[in-house]
């Protein structure tokens, strides 16, 4: 009882401290360029802090511990290693894509393309953000039941609101401090769990001894084609994902975004081995009796890390775990709130409500949407807990499928077209959801894959019939100008907020 007591008070003083950031982070924001991009000011450091802690979610945490503790053994670490390659990827493009002076991806489009087609974006980017925050949810769900003994549907409210309460607060300024903090605290929660597991064990040799060839294969259980489906499917939606661009667009210059790109990368590259590890050791475990696994047979593989933190930690270490691990849920969950709601005041509601509306209007509907989002998220939450990765992958896929092609294009290809850019949007998003609900069989291929390959047919094919008539060197000119204004306006935030 003592122990409970004391995993309780260090969880909910974490939460009330994540509330506190929140406030803080209230007073430093004057406009929705504040709000959205954070004034555009985020160093390497804070950016990499950001974009780790907002893609190691549910899924990096515990679902990884749930296929290593299943099918996919020690091969699992890929979910995770895969997004080093990819933040990799991303570094070669970051200073491109903040040098285009957007808060969000639908902009880009009606400034490069039409309304029409970032309208369209914008709907097929939100829909996915809902489904990405509700699986963050089911997480954090799954963690505080197992802590506090409470039932899924509380556990889930409770933790739901803080992250809305935060992320309504202060913006991506406050998401950014609190996903800093939020690392941290899951690479050490994480880590804390391991040598007190292994002592129990009797070390990695007997974890080794009693787990199968196959399970502790770098590949085998997960399988080569999977692994390059993942990097493709990162890739692809994180480009053209509002979580991750908006960091970008955040950072205080072209460089700077490139550096946080690569230190993300070497993040995930150290992080992915230690929910791996977690799952083989529990899974050894379990099988030797030496914890007791009925809440795992009962409820399922996804409730392995809990079980085994409660029975080997000490009563403090278990609360800085569990602090760590929903910190890895709340992290990706406010990402996805706050890209909802900087998708629909800047360009739903300011494009097509209120054309007028001043930077406080915005700000209201920005801070406004993300409690509706986040409601919304909550119900979709309760009702559905399937598997974590696979949500997160259809997810991923069905934003990628025809945005990609005309939004990274779009910065190099002088002939692409809105007729173009319609015709990839069209046949990127039916390719995924023809893949997804089996209408064809491609290959026995992820849906991204003819995702991507209709879009991009699509997107060439219609821009050279109907190709663009503005060069791409007047739009970076453009650009250019609104950089400079931009850094002018960088320096004022700083000096105002010093």
């Amino acid at each position: 009882m003592a122990g409970n007591t004391v995993v309780l008070m260090i969880v909910v003083g974490y939460l009330f401290f994540l509330i506190g950031i929140g406030i803080y982070s209230s007073k430093k924001i004057g406009d929705s360029e504040d709000f959205l991009v954070a004034g555009r000011r985020l160093g390497p450091f804070l950016i990499a802090g950001t974009l780790a802690a907002t893609e190691i979610g549910g899924g990096s945490s515990l679902g990884v511990v749930e296929k290593a503790y299943g099918d996919w053994g020690f091969s699992a670490l890929w979910y995770v290693a895969t997004m080093g390659v990819t933040f990799t990827i991303i570094a070669l493009v970051a200073p491109m894509l903040r040098r285009a002076m957007v808060k969000t991806i639908p902009e880009f489009f009606r400034k490069r393309y039409d309304k029409p087609s970032a309208l369209f974006t914008s709907v097929i980017m939100i829909l996915p953000l809902i489904g990405l925050t509700a699986v963050q949810f089911i997480a954090s769900g799954v963690i505080l039941s197992v802590i506090m003994d409470w039932d899924y549907t509380t556990s889930v409210i409770v933790i739901s609101c803080v992250v809305i309460i935060y992320s309504m607060l202060g913006g991506l300024w406050s998401v950014s401090l609190t996903d800093f903090t939020q690392m941290l605290m899951i690479v050490f929660g994480m880590l804390a769990v391991v040598p007190f597991s292994l002592d129990l064990v009797g070390g990695w040799d007997v974890v080794v001894a009693n787990t199968s060839s196959e399970r502790l294969s770098f590949t085998q259980g997960i399988g080569v084609p999977t692994i390059v489906s993942l990097i493709l499917i990162y890739a692809a939606s994180f480009i053209c994902g509002q979580e991750v661009t908006q960091r970008l667009y955040a950072a205080k210059n072209g460089r700077t975004a490139l550096v946080g790109s690569l230190l993300t990368a070497l993040v995930f590259f150290a992080f992915a081995m230690i929910p791996a590890a977690l799952g083989i050791i529990a899974r050894t475990m379990v099988d030797l009796g030496m914890i007791d696994g009925s809440a795992i047979v009962e409820n399922g593989a996804r409730y392995a890390l809990p079980t085994l933190a409660v029975q080997v930690m000490p009563p403090v270490l278990v609360g800085l775990l569990f602090a760590g691990i929903s910190s890895a849920t709340m992290s990706s969950a406010s990402s996805d709130l706050l890209g909802a709601g900087s998708i629909f005041a800047n360009d739903i509601y300011k494009v097509y409500v209120n054309p007028d509306a001043d930077q406080a209007t915005l700000l209201k509907v920005a801070r406004l949407t993300i409690l509706a989002i986040g409601i919304f998220s909550i119900a979709v939450a309760v009702l559905n807990t399937g598997a974590i990765i696979s949500i997160l992958m259809f997810s991923f896929s069905l934003r990628a499928g025809g945005t990609l092609v005309p939004y990274l294009l779009g910065h190099y290809y002088q002939k692409g077209s809105k007729q173009g850019t319609w015709v990839s949007l069209l046949l990127g998003t039916l390719g995924i959801l023809a893949v997804k609900y089996e209408w064809v069989n491609f290959f026995g291929l992820d849906g991204i894959f003819l995702g991507l390959l209709l879009s991009a047919v699509g997107y060439f094919l219609f821009s050279y019939l109907y190709p663009n008539t503005q060069p791409i060197a007047d739009y970076r000119v453009e650009q250019e100008d609104e950089l400079a204004i931009d850094s002018e306006k960088v320096s004022q935030h700083t000096t105002k907020h010093s």
